[in-house]
């Protein structure tokens, strides 16, 4: 097993499945049951996962919203990806725990550092919602700052595409994709991988990033092994 303890980030819009919106139980199920797989082998596994699905700060801003409202309606949608994520893990009988940086406390614990290394100790799958509890920050910073808290091995961003191009696959068939990257030729080549705020801290604290297709069913099964999955960028 490679990796101890994994930070895993999902995006909101990943769990809407074949749908234009909302929360696709068949592929809650998927994801639960691929992070089962990975539990069972001792991995201690923390989540951060987006709100796009439901709502985005940015786009409600961008349509006339104040900005704080809409980052804070952003950070609720994520409570409930987590909930519904939760749910579906204890369905397939994981161990779970929500924790959020906005007190929520009749349906989530308040974040605290101890209180979720020792859930991930003890073998629970630890979701991290409602982002950092700050405006202006995207749930990718919110990743990252979390993996660093926690004293994560890496991140593992989960999309739609197998890894990082040097052009958006789904757009140009010919794009180029990577297996390895360093944080500076990320820079250089103008890469988007996680926004600049979230990239700067994973970079400065060390902190390695692999990009790889969630829903190709056993890939992060296979990444935990050590196979070279998707992209992976490090010092």
């Amino acid at each position: 097993m490679k990796y101890k303890r994994i930070l895993l980030k999902l995006s909101g819009e990943a769990l809407m499945g074949y749908q234009n919106h909302g929360i696709d139980p068949v592929r809650l199920n998927e994801y639960a049951t691929e992070i089962k797989e990975i539990q069972q082998t001792g991995t201690e596994i923390a989540i951060v996962i987006g709100g796009g699905n439901i709502f985005r700060g940015v786009s409600g801003a961008s349509k006339g919203m104040d900005r704080v409202q809409a980052d804070y309606m952003g950070m609720l949608a994520t409570v409930i990806n987590g909930l519904a994520l939760q749910s579906a893990l204890e369905n397939n009988d994981v161990p779970t725990r929500l924790q959020t940086a906005i007190k929520i406390e009749a349906i989530a614990e308040p974040f605290i550092k101890r209180k979720a290394t020792r859930h991930l100790e003890k073998g629970r799958v630890v979701i991290f919602g409602s982002g950092t509890g700050n405006p202006y920050f995207t749930t990718d910073s919110a990743a990252v700052l979390r993996a660093i808290e926690i004293n994560a091995d890496v991140i593992l961003k989960g999309t739609r595409v197998d890894g990082i191009y040097n052009e958006d696959p789904e757009k140009n068939k010919s794009a180029i994709k990577f297996d390895k990257l360093s944080f500076d030729e990320v820079l250089k080549k103008g890469l988007k991988v996680m926004d600049t705020t979230a990239f700067t801290l994973s970079q400065e604290n060390k902190l390695p990033i692999i990009v790889f297709d969630m829903n190709t069913k056993g890939n992060l099964s296979r990444i935990i092994k050590g196979e070279n999955i998707g992209t992976r960028v490090d010092l």
